[in-house]
C-alpha cells in the first residue's frame, strides 16, 4: 500500500524516534509499503516518520539495490562529500548538503538479526539522510542554497 508522505510541519518529523523491540507481521506490513511508496515517488529512501510512524526504521533505494535498515546506528564516519539533496516530506524544494563520503553501519533486519554494511558516495549520502530522520532532523537543517526546485 503506498502510504501518504508527512510534509515538514508536521510534529512527528521533529521527534527522536523509538527503537523497534517487535519484529513482526505489523513491522514487515510497514517495510513493504514503505518500499511501494519509496518507489512510487521515485525517492531513494524513506523513514518511518515520514509515514507518520515514529520508529527506528528505514527503507534506502539506491545502485546497490534495496535495504531495510531497523534500529540503525553508526558505528564510524570517513571523509566528505557534498552534492544536493531533496526530500520526499519537504517536496518543492532542494538544498547543497556536506556529508560524509563513506559510512558504517550496524543494524537489524525484518526479523531482527543483527548486520554490518559500509556505504560509500551516494549510497552512504542516502543512509546519512534518512537516518537523520530517525533523530528529528531534516536535511534542511543543514543544508546552504536551499531553493525552490520547479516542477514541483
Amino acid at each position: 500500500m503506498i502510504r501518504e508522505v508527512v510534509q515538514v510541519g508536521d510534529p512527528v518529523l521533529r521527534k527522536a524516534c523509538e527503537p523497534v523491540t517487535r519484529f513482526d507481521a505489523k513491522l514487515c506490513a510497514l517495510l513493504d509499503d514503505m518500499k511501494e511508496t519509496v518507489r512510487a515517488h521515485e525517492g531513494a529512501g524513506l523513514a518511518a516518520p515520514q509515514v507518520g510512524v515514529p520508529i527506528r526504521a528505514v527503507v534506502v533505494d539506491v545502485e546497490e539495490g534495496f535495504f531495510e535498515f531497523i534500529n540503525p546506528k553508526f558505528v564510524w564516519q570517513k571523509g566528505e562529500q557534498t552534492g544536493a539533496e531533496g526530500c520526499l516530506s519537504v517536496v518543492g524544494k532542494a538544498g547543497t548538503v556536506t556529508r560524509p563520503s563513506k559510512v558504517k553501519i550496524l543494524f537489524q533486519d525484518r526479523r531482527g538479526d543483527k548486520y554490518s554494511l559500509v556505504a560509500r558516495d551516494f549510497f552512504a549520502r542516502a543512509i546519512c539522510h534518512e537516518l537523520d530522520h530517525l533523530d528529528g532532523i531534516l536535511y534542511t537543517d543543514k543544508a546552504v542554497n536551499v531553493h525552490s526546485v520547479e516542477g514541483e
